[in-house]
Formats: C-alpha cells, structure tokens, sequence
C-alpha cells in the first residue's frame, strides 16, 4: 500500500472531493502540470496526522513539501479544510460515533454578549 492509498483511503477522498475547488486554468506551454489533489491531500493527512514539520515530510509521497503546504494554505483560505472538518462531524454523528459526553467548549471561542456568563 502506497503511502497515498494509505493517508487518504478511498472514504476520506470521497468525503473530500467534492469540497476541492476547481483547479486554475492550464494553458498549454504553461508551466508543470499540476500536482493531484488526492496526492497532496494525503501529504497533508501525514503532516497532520504525525505532527511533523513540512519539511520532514517523507520522499516517498509524489509532491514536494512546498506543495503540499501551498495547497494546504490554499485550501484553509478557501474553506476547505473547515468544510472537511464539518462534513467528518456530519459522517461520525449519523453513525453514533461521536461521544458528546467527552466535549468542551473552549471559552476563547464563545462570544460573551454585554459581559454575560
């Protein structure tokens, strides 16, 4: 199993694909071919999922770590990185998977209105 088949398995490439943004216009003569978005999606899972640096991200995925961090900056300016988190949350609710007994709420977070409580 590759290292993409691995940190972006068919169900979360699913669950993202349809959030990613058209890609850019390519003209012909116009510079390298654009890398696949499933590609740098497991970059990022494996960056995320690890905590490591984007630089120490492993040789063995097919894009190049300024890559990877450009389309992850990319995709949390336009949204998508929100939308995934939400949609995961959708996916793991309806199948029960989700224990709301363990939740918080981070006060940092959470308007207080006219110096409510």
């Amino acid at each position: 199993m590759s290292d993409v088949e691995k940190y972006c398995p068919e169900s979360l490439w699913h669950l993202v694909q349809p959030l990613l943004p058209a890609h850019p216009e390519r003209h012909q003569g116009g510079g390298r071919r654009r890398i696949d978005d499933r590609v740098a999606v497991a970059a990022i899972a494996y960056v995320l999922q690890t905590g490591c640096a984007w630089d120490a991200l492993p040789e063995s995925f097919p894009i190049s770590r300024a890559t990877a961090h450009r389309r992850f900056a990319e995709w949390v300016d336009q949204g998508v990185m929100q939308a995934l988190h939400q949609a995961t949350l959708d996916v793991l609710g309806v199948a029960g998977q989700i224990d709301w007994s363990r939740a918080s709420v981070d006060a940092m977070h959470v308007r207080a209105v006219k110096g409510g409580t």
